[in-house]
């Protein structure tokens, strides 16, 4: 296909408490319910297309997934969250967290190192890119694997690679042409599409 739509889960109670939640499955709050509720309104309101909602099997992602459609879902285990090893539940703010990331190739204890994760995530990247079905596709994961899929598309030092985020529920568009950037109104400003 063309393009695709990636999104963040909403809000969970980790999320609230700046806690890492990783692979840990985290359930949504209140708030995370009716910000994924408010996405789905959105792309129906701004008619943005979707043929099939790609989520990671976490509950956090698969129920944003479910609340966006009732249809068209298939839970992707490459989704799934970054395992952050001994990291998982302490601040995300946290200073030995913060250098522990810059070392791709460490797992954390346990976890998954950086390019475990980008390489199962790029190669997902490349099978929506080659689909012949010119479907298009909407990614229901985390914040992690936001910053991989940016990585893709442009050029990060590691501290920017490091200190990428998007907001929960945040819709970023990703074609094949060249970066453009776009905004709407309501839940679903901050739109963003980039390119290859």
């Amino acid at each position: 296909s063309s393009y695709f739509y990636f999104t963040r889960h909403g809000q969970t109670i980790w999320n609230v408490e700046n806690k890492i939640c990783g692979a840990t499955d985290i359930a949504l709050t209140e708030l995370g319910h009716k910000q994924a509720i408010e996405l789905g309104e959105c792309i129906k309101m701004e008619n943005i297309h979707i043929d099939e909602i790609l989520y990671s099997p976490l509950i956090r992602a698969a129920d944003t997934a479910k609340h966006i459609s009732e249809t068209a879902g298939r839970m992707e285990i490459r989704l799934k969250e970054q395992n952050f090893g001994r990291y998982e539940s302490t601040p995300r703010d946290g200073r030995e967290f913060a250098a522990a990331k810059m070392n791709f190739v460490d797992d954390f204890d346990g976890g998954e190192t950086m390019l475990h994760l980008s390489q199962r995530i790029y190669n997902l990247i490349d099978d929506i890119r080659n689909d012949n079905s010119d479907k298009i596709y909407l990614l229901v994961a985390h914040n992690g694997i936001s910053r991989i899929v940016e990585s893709y598309f442009r050029n990060m030092s590691n501290d920017e690679f490091s200190g990428f985020g998007i907001k929960n529920c945040e819709l970023k568009k990703y074609l094949k042409i060249k970066m453009l950037r776009k905004c709407v109104e309501g839940v679903c400003k901050g739109v963003t599409i980039y390119g290859l």
